[in-house]
């Protein structure tokens, strides 16, 4: 190989997925909470295909509070229904709700906020008078009002409700980043050689606010299981024949339940805090390869 190629391929910068591996090599928490997070899933996505739902929510008062062991894993709830299977069925329906809500959202809002700050003017206005319109919304009191009055509801109008109205804080965060990057040198130059603006909204523009789209995917993710959680423990998310945590958390208000039969609160409270921080571990992880890809170039 001759000097040139040599110092060329010394001098080259790292691939993206090289600077995913030397972060995580660097940061052992996010290294093991991405192991810790991938395990979770595939558990949660190999064991909830070997169970049939209806068998596990049917009622049995015969095993009502039945404690672990008596046929049971982790026990019983007040219907007799097995806690563990709800645990893995709840859990994986708390995942894919709150990805695929995550996903519209995002590709909604910062497409939307893309648009908005790179062209400005009367496209600016309108779409920033609906964002602010649905902010000063009530947004939890209003999703209750919906999922109350919907038809047949079932987890797709639960994730069509939530998205309706989860996009708007992603749309003004990225007009406000792109107004900045908008007025930078390669945009005026990609402008000035006659690029399409689709092209450069999203094939130059968005790939450098990459590290904010993965911080703000990984923020929301977790945000979003909550989210669906929360409202499962109010009554107002996941319909009652559905298997969620917020369900199995939703126990604890019984004072009996909190402090004698914690096998059907326990597990879920413990499952939602361990991937909500391995997730947050490893997005950190991703913005911090993120960034120093941008450094790089």
């Amino acid at each position: 190989m001759s000097k040139e190629k040599k110092q060329e391929t010394i001098s080259a910068p790292p691939t993206g997925f090289k600077m995913i591996v030397r972060e995580f090599k660097k940061d052992k928490l996010a290294l093991f909470s991405l192991g810790l997070l991938v395990i979770l899933l595939l558990v949660i996505f190999i064991g909830s295909m070997f169970m049939d739902q209806a068998a596990v929510m049917k009622v049995s008062i015969f095993d009502k509070y039945a404690p672990p062991g008596n046929g049971f894993l982790l026990g019983a709830d007040e219907g007799g229904r097995d806690v563990f299977g709800q645990l893995i069925i709840g859990a994986r329906n708390s995942v894919v709700i709150g990805f695929t809500i995550t996903i519209i959202t995002s590709i909604i809002g910062v497409g939307l906020g893309i648009i908005a700050g790179y062209y400005g003017g009367v496209i600016d206005t309108v779409i920033m008078r609906i964002v602010d319109f649905v902010m000063i919304l009530p947004i939890t009191m209003v999703i209750i009002v919906f999922v109350t009055i919907t038809p047949k509801y079932n987890v797709m109008s639960f994730v069509m409700i939530m998205s309706a109205f989860y996009w708007v804080a992603k749309a003004r965060l990225f007009r406000g980043k792109t107004l900045s990057e908008a007025r930078r040198d390669y945009i005026s130059a990609s402008k000035t050689l006659g690029t399409n603006d689709f092209k450069i909204m999203f094939g130059e523009l968005m790939p450098n606010l990459s590290s904010l789209i993965i911080t703000n995917l990984t923020i929301n993710f977790a945000a979003n299981i909550g989210i669906e959680t929360t409202l499962s423990y109010l009554g107002f998310g996941l319909p009652p024949a559905t298997p969620s945590l917020g369900t199995l958390i939703g126990y604890a208000s019984n004072g009996v339940v909190l402090s004698e039969m914690t096998w059907i609160w326990a597990p879920a409270s413990i499952l939602i805090l361990v991937m909500m921080l391995s997730i947050n571990y490893v997005g950190q992880a991703f913005k911090r390869s993120a960034d120093a890809r941008q450094r790089l170039g």
